[in-house]
């Protein structure tokens, strides 16, 4: 790659107001991960080393969406004839496994530390978790917008939410150390992080095993689908049908159809009307269609087999 479209990629990013939004929440959010980690060795807080390891979590995630989203807007080439969409969910499968893998350690840690209790000053956890609190919520802010069209971005987005939630029990936790030098509260919130924070990535990487396990969508019935399309008029039989997603925006089908008059005009009334049906009644907006002439099958057999492969 030569430096001019280096400059032009460069370019790029910076007019993408999405990509800005994500270099920004990447910033701050990296700056409140090292605040966070002084201030809880400085206070023995670990709810607030451990709020700060899920920030700095964050941090990655949002520079892994960002890396991805930038690989997605790369068109289609000789070697990748689908294009680069699926970066995005290679980037939310990265950041969900370290969610996860984060979680169980925080879990580890919180387990330790209730045989192992140490002093805490309750008014650096205090302090330190309310400029937190006030972070995750300006960095949910600029990817809010982003996070209704891209499943890796609204994993970036949920980590802030849940980070914004973990910032209000460790300022509770600081509070009560405070008033009643309740030091297990804090071993207590670490508790509810790491739950928090397992029971979020496992079920979000559902998803995304899904996607990338071409699985039928979640609200399509591959019964239903081929029971209206054998309602289209000439249509005998539908079987090998297969539906997929291509991202979280694409879905595809492929199919062969028994049709009870081949001649040129019937199979493209025929095809429109598929189309059209898939169209709206499913969002499937690409299909490959394989058309067969009844008298070159026995139709009964079909009726009886349905072979979603």
């Amino acid at each position: 790659m030569d430096k001019t479209h280096k400059h032009s990629d460069y370019l790029t990013i910076l007019n993408d107001k999405g990509l800005r939004r994500l270099i920004w929440a990447l910033m701050v959010n990296v700056l409140l991960t090292v605040v966070q980690v002084i201030g809880g060795v400085i206070s023995g807080s670990l709810a607030l080393i451990a709020d700060a390891l899920h920030n700095f979590s964050d941090a990655i995630s949002l520079l892994i969406a960002l890396i991805a989203r930038k690989w997605a807007k790369k068109p289609a080439d000789k070697k990748r004839t689908f294009g680069y969409k699926r970066a995005e969910l290679i980037g939310a499968m990265i950041n969900l496994t370290t969610l996860i893998l984060l979680g169980i350690y925080l879990l580890f840690e919180a387990i330790l530390r209730s045989f192992e209790p140490e002093p805490i000053a309750g008014w650096i956890v205090v302090i330190i978790a309310s400029v937190a609190l006030v972070i995750d919520v300006v960095t949910a802010a600029l990817t809010y917008a982003l996070a209704k069209d891209s499943l890796n971005i609204r994993a970036a987005f949920l980590h802030n939410v849940a980070d914004a939630l973990s910032s209000v029990a460790v300022i509770i936790a600081g509070t009560l150390i405070i008033l009643y030098e309740w030091y297990f509260v804090d071993t207590l919130c670490t508790f509810l992080i790491a739950g928090y924070v397992l029971y979020y990535g496992y079920i979000e990487i559902q998803s995304v095993i899904r996607i990338l396990m071409q699985s039928v969508p979640v609200n399509i019935d591959i019964i239903d689908v081929t029971m209206r399309l054998e309602e289209i008029e000439n249509v005998q039989q539908v079987h090998h049908l297969h539906v997929w997603e291509l991202d979280e925006h694409t879905r595809s089908l492929e199919a062969h159809v028994v049709i009870s008059k081949a001649d040129h005009e019937a199979i493209g009334k025929v095809k429109g009307q598929i189309k059209e049906v898939l169209n709206r009644s499913f969002q499937i907006t690409h299909s490959t269609i394989e058309f067969e002439s009844e008298s070159e099958h026995d139709v009964c057999t079909y009726k009886s087999v349905i072979t979603p492969h």
